[in-house]
């Protein structure tokens, strides 16, 4: 049984993110590279097809707040099912109701952990389409794990689970295929668990995921997973969004700067840049493959010597940018769908949304923050723009593998 993708309508996408976590205080809100966890769970559904919508159940007006800026839909939970006994299936259940409200048509519900923050919208499509293939009940995502597992036998002595310890030792590629959750999504028949009232509510199948195997439940965690997301371009788009790319274009202030400016007695201005930053442009440049330019509203000349510095066309004064692009483009022979515009405030909010691939730095305004494809992992003019780059750089581009692998 394979079938085609469902309708978006069909789908939804439920979190759950409580606010009184112990382990983690505010642990929903904590951020793993720039973006926090509830944010990353919301973006990640948001970037499946085939979900209509996504909802975050949440006792915490923070938690609400946050996950709305990322484009979700809120659902109260109730105070008795935000406790540390409250299963999630109890929680699940009780957004059904509003999920059914809004989608009448509602066929399947996706459920994300906040606690893997890694989940890709490419995890969650192909998780709907093992159930869909298979025609299963429900799915999960899954880890292959080629470990030699043990348990205690009667007397306490270790025994072999899924290997015989007393034959000739196994080769790990040997032993017999084996999976553990990854704990990311579970996808199921809403009306099968409607009726039965457990993720696990009739036939599962087995989604095999490659991301970091990390769930957070303590702070050593969460520093892991930031570690992972700034070393590892986990954030990234994918490979063939990155590929289509043929222009960079950036505003100034906020991407190129921290957004400060130091004013002297006398009115002269001046701004800090990072030198990361314009290595990795330099890198950019020379590659030969990404036409750049800087396209900024700021009137200062400051931002004419810093693109002077770097070799890259710049356009400065500019209060209609989509205009200036729209015009632009059309002179190199571009459109809108080969450009990467990286922007910080409401002001670039226009061409981002017409760009091909929007993104901006970690401090971006929080209205950014909710519509940029790609959130860059570090603050602007504290090494942003060298993220962009070396990502771009590596990236395939037609024909050529992936070096990010």
């Amino acid at each position: 049984m394979t079938g085609t993708a469902p309708a978006p309508e069909a789908t939804a996408c439920i979190i759950l993110a409580r606010g009184g976590s112990k382990g983690i205080p505010g642990k929903n809100l904590r951020p793993v590279g720039g973006v926090s966890l509830i944010g990353r769970a919301v973006r990640a559904g948001r970037a499946a097809p085939s979900v209509g919508a996504v909802y975050v159940s949440t006792d915490d007006a923070a938690i609400a707040a946050e996950a709305r800026l990322h484009g979700a839909r809120i659902i109260h939970r109730p105070a008795d099912l935000a406790g540390d006994t409250a299963s999630s299936e109890s929680g699940w259940l009780h957004a059904l109701g509003p999920v059914r409200a809004d989608l009448p048509a509602l066929e399947r519900l996706v459920f994300l952990q906040c606690t893997s923050p890694f989940t890709t919208g490419e995890d969650i499509e192909a998780c709907l389409a093992a159930m869909r293939g298979q025609g299963a009940d429900c799915a999960i995502s899954v880890i292959e794990d080629h470990s030699f597992l043990w348990r205690p036998d009667a007397q306490g002595f270790g025994t072999g689970i899924n290997h015989d310890e007393t034959g000739p030792r196994m080769r790990r590629q040997d032993l017999p295929p084996a999976f553990r959750e990854s704990g990311a999504i579970y996808c199921v028949r809403a009306d099968a668990f409607e009726r039965v009232g457990n993720r696990f509510c009739g036939r599962v199948a087995l989604c095999p995921v490659d991301h970091p195997a990390v769930e957070i439940d303590s702070l050593r965690d969460l520093d892991l997973c930031s570690q992972l997301a700034r070393s590892h371009g986990l954030d990234s788009p994918a490979a063939d969004r990155l590929g289509r790319i043929r222009a960079v274009v950036m505003d100034f202030d906020g991407v190129h700067t921290d957004n400060l400016v130091i004013t002297d007695q006398n009115g002269v201005e001046s701004v800090r840049t990072s030198r990361g930053d314009g290595m990795g442009l330099s890198l950019l440049r020379e590659a030969g493959h990404w036409r750049l330019m800087i396209l900024s509203k700021e009137r200062n000349p400051v931002v004419l010597r810093r693109a002077e510095k770097l070799r890259i066309e710049v356009q400065n004064a500019t209060d209609d940018k989509v205009a200036a692009l729209t015009g632009w483009l059309a002179r190199h022979g571009l459109d809108w769908g080969q450009l990467l515009y990286v922007g910080n405030d409401i002001n670039d909010r226009a061409a981002m949304e017409r760009a091909g691939l929007s993104a901006c730095p970690s401090d971006a305004h929080p209205e950014i923050l909710g519509l940029a494809d790609w959130i860059l992992p570090h603050p602007g003019g504290h090494g942003a723009l060298r993220a962009m780059a070396d990502t771009l750089r590596a990236a395939p581009r037609a024909g050529q593998p992936d070096a990010r692998k």
